[in-house]
């Protein structure tokens, strides 16, 4: 009898690594068939991967490794991304941490250190890709920063300057202090506070703010058009007393004023409250425009007075103190709830303040007649979805989607941190060009470089484009993105914009959404509650397969997924019970090839153990039966993406059905030397056959039992229902 490992040494899972990417089949020029495209959502270069990244690394895999048995001519082309303003963070923590700060470096020597950092950890991210068992075609690895990428950014950028759709405007922005750089609103997000609410005097009203400090940039007041306790002010001016003296407001009228927030009537402070912008902009020819009184060191920016120099927290504890000195303070409520607009990066409170900016114009049509694209960048996207070109799954997320595009806002696409793709601008005088390189002598770059969603937006035509004319006709439009719902808005909005925007195609067929990773309590990992699952640690410890099935099971599109250690422990046992019931089927049928010749074969499914004519018994030709309603159904859930009651199916069907039922039930059979030979055809059927399908999801132990008795790859087998 064969002498075969009692148990499955996970150890092994590196080797087999190796032996399939040597094999040259993780390139898609090495298979034929229709092509079927999945482009890795990059992971940031400054890493190794995290569980998030496992869970959508692991679901992509299985649609890779199922369509490339299928017969497809399978293209994963894996990636890293630069990650601008994240790795710069993770970069500056570094620095504070040795005492030092950028800004006691020279612009070219804080990028070239942190290009060092990152390609370090380039290769560490990427060494988790493979330990995850991603079949990616590593002959088209990309990374956002390579020159050929850079120049599709480019030349996107100064094709949308050419068409009117990026412009250069003084706007609010949601600025951080800590890093120094204007956010997206996507880059931030909202915290419940309770913070003192103030009823200031305003000449004849009271009116409540949470921000007293701002009042010096006050332009007008604000009432709502239906109050009627404030019409007969709407138009008129008024005079009040303040801190550095008397000053005169006028009083509007707009709808976006809530009536029963404090007393009806607001301040408007345009030049730090992106409402009040917002209402300035609707009323610029009643009211000034606004006056800053906050610097971008986040400090009173009032010379002369007694506030200037002071943090905003400082200033707003001296403001009141002072309004109640001077009788202008009504009354405190200490105990205000509201939503406080914070960096979603360092969590501190994001300053509203007027930058220059680039932006992409969302819902602008393009005026060109010259230009292949009548419509918005907005619009475009939209009847892409509404026409059924693009599925997002779950179906839940397309109103989601569209409620989003509905209030979409033009995108501040640069960012004052000093690592990323620097903006392609140079200025001269009032001269403008777009241009890689310096014009010449005399003209200065914009210092700004790109939100790295910009460069990432691009990423499915630029990648492929990148390796060439061929590589883009044979793989572009791509079948699935495969990301967290999270970034629906921050990335694949903007991808389905810029692929239609530049190739007149949708990027790709379908968008299927996974969930957030969290803790077997339901909660969200975090380094401080000491929560966070190491993928690579559990790998270490129960295998890849495990972790892999321990993402999949239960794991359905758009749901966040609850993961424990116990789970992860849960699907080991599975793999070493695939491995034992394979060690017990291999032992037994190893007679199996060599007996003497047969009559002619009759294939079954395909490819599937050939079946001889005549030399099964009833109820052995049953279990075949019944196992081909078990492919066909596995196929059809494949097909649909549902892969997590795919794995689950399979993993009842293997332990309760085949495992615990149909062996158990062979082994009289067996010992039978007139039912043997039916039992051995069963069972090697059932198990080749089991294997092809759970290889996909558990690749590692099906690929090592495949090798214990063929010279060929498992990887590459046709599937069983072909």
């Amino acid at each position: 009898m064969k002498e075969i490992p009692k148990a499955y040494d996970q150890s092994k899972e590196p080797e087999l690594y190796k032996l399939w990417e040597s094999s040259g089949y993780f390139n898609p020029d090495n298979l034929e068939g229709k092509p079927y495209t999945i482009i890795m959502p990059p992971l940031n270069a400054n890493a190794p991967p995290h569980v998030g990244h496992a869970l959508g690394l692991t679901l992509e895999d299985i649609m890779i490794r199922y369509h490339r048995m299928k017969g497809d001519k399978t293209l994963w082309l894996p990636g890293t991304d630069h990650a601008g303003f994240e790795t710069q963070v993770v970069f500056e923590k570094k620095l504070e941490k040795e005492g030092r700060s950028r800004f006691q470096m020279t612009r070219e020597e804080f990028y070239k250190e942190v290009w060092d950092f990152v390609q370090h950890n380039k290769h560490i991210t990427e060494e988790g890709i493979r330990r995850l068992g991603a079949s990616a075609d590593w002959s088209r690895n990309t990374f956002t920063l390579d020159p050929k990428i850079v120049e599709i950014v480019y030349d996107t950028f100064k094709q949308m300057y050419e068409d009117g759709l990026v412009y250069k405007g003084e706007r609010i922005s949601n600025w951080c202090v800590k890093h120094q750089t204007n956010l997206a609103d996507l880059e931030t997000k909202y915290e419940e506070r309770t913070d003192p609410l103030y009823y200031i005097k305003y000449g004849p009203f009271v009116l409540a703010t949470v921000r007293p400090e701002t009042k010096f940039g006050d332009t007008a007041l604000a009432v709502n058009p239906k109050d009627a306790r404030y019409k007969k002010y709407v138009g008129q001016e008024i005079e009040a007393t303040g801190l550095l003296g008397k000053f005169k407001l006028k009083v509007i009228a707009d709808e976006a004023v809530d009536p029963d927030f404090g007393t009806g009537v607001v301040k408007v402070t345009p030049a730090h409250d992106a409402a009040d912008y917002d209402i300035w902009q609707r009323h610029k020819d009643e009211i000034p425009g606004p006056k800053p009184v906050i610097d971008s060191r986040g400090k009173m920016d009032l010379p002369g007075t007694k506030y200037h120099g002071l943090k905003v927290a400082e200033a707003r504890k001296v403001v009141a103190e002072d309004l109640q000195k001077a009788g202008l303070m009504e009354k405190i409520d200490e105990n205000y709830k509201h939503n406080v607009q914070v960096c979603y990066k360092c969590g501190n409170i994001i300053e509203p303040l007027i930058m220059p900016q680039w932006y992409v114009a969302m819902t602008k049509k393009i005026q060109d007649p010259k230009s292949k694209i009548q419509s918005s960048l907005r619009d475009m996207a939209v009847e892409a979805v509404q026409s059924g070109q693009i599925k997002i799954m779950p179906e839940r997320f397309e109103k989601v989607y569209m409620h989003w595009m509905e209030n979409i806002r033009d995108w501040p696409i640069s960012r004052k941190t000093w690592w990323g793709i620097p903006i392609p601008v140079w200025y001269k005088g009032d001269e403008i060009k777009i241009s890689e390189k310096s014009p010449g002598e005399g003209w200065e770059q914009d210092p700004d470089t790109f939100d790295t969603w910009f460069s990432s937006g691009q990423w499915p035509y630029a990648t492929l484009r990148a390796h060439g004319k061929k590589d883009f006709e044979a793989f572009y439009p791509t079948r699935v993105m495969e990301t967290g719902w999270d970034i629906l808005f921050f990335w694949v909005a903007r991808m389905i914009m810029f692929g239609l925007y530049k190739t007149s195609k949708v990027p790709f067929e379908t968008v299927y959404l996974h969930g957030l990773v969290r803790d077997k309590d339901k909660q969200k990992m975090s380094k401080s509650k000491g929560n966070v699952v190491d993928p690579l640690g559990v790998i270490d410890q129960y295998g890849v397969d495990a972790l892999r099935m321990a993402l999949t099971v239960g794991n359905l599109p758009g749901n966040d997924l609850p993961l424990s250690e116990d789970k992860v422990r849960g699907y080991r046992n599975f793999a070493n019970k695939i491995w034992n019931a394979s060690r017990f089927v291999l032992q037994n049928t190893e007679d199996l090839e060599s007996n003497s010749p047969q009559p002619p074969l009759k294939l079954r499914g395909g490819d599937r153990t050939p079946v001889r004519s005549g030399a099964l018994l009833p109820e052995d030709q049953k279990i075949l039966d019944e196992l081909d309603q078990v492919v066909e159904k596995i196929t059809k859930q494949l097909d649909n993406y549902d892969l997590a009651h795919a794995a689950e199916d399979l993993y009842h069907y293997f332990w309760h059905t085949f495992a615990d039922k149909i062996i158990e039930e062979s082994k009289s059979k067996l010992a039978n030397p007139e039912t043997k030979k039916s039992a051995q055809i069963m069972l090697r059927a059932v198990l080749e056959t089991n294997l092809k399908l759970l290889h996909p999801f558990m690749p590692f132990v099906t690929e090592a039992i495949w090798q214990i008795n063929h010279k060929d790859l498992l990887m590459i087998q046709k599937w069983p229902n072909k």
